[in-house]
């Protein structure tokens, strides 16, 4: 599968709606990191590393390798296309609010 030629501010915007429009999102924060792994392999295929905080009710009663698994079928195909490595942080939002 080929990478698109994305800038990686158009992936931050893209992931940040992909999350919003799959989940009921009180926040979502999408950061690239992409520049702390230059030379890394995902890195030299064009692919991004992204951080996501996501707070949503959807987390609720959910394990945490749940919730990881939500947010990437939220994502779809840019786990394969666009996303090299992420890290998540799932949260509801009672769990947002006592941290």
């Amino acid at each position: 599968m080929s990478t698109p030629s994305r800038p990686n501010a158009e992936r931050v915007d893209l992931l940040r709606a992909r999350l919003s429009a799959a989940l009921h999102t009180e926040r979502v924060e999408v950061v690239d990191e992409s520049h702390l792994h230059v030379g890394h392999p995902g890195a030299r295929e064009g692919k991004g590393h992204f951080r996501v905080l996501i707070v949503s009710d959807d987390f609720a009663g959910l394990r945490p390798l749940a919730r990881h698994q939500l947010v990437y079928r939220s994502l779809g195909e840019l786990m394969q296309t666009d996303i090299h490595a992420l890290s998540i942080t799932a949260l509801t939002p009672k769990e947002a609010a006592s941290s």
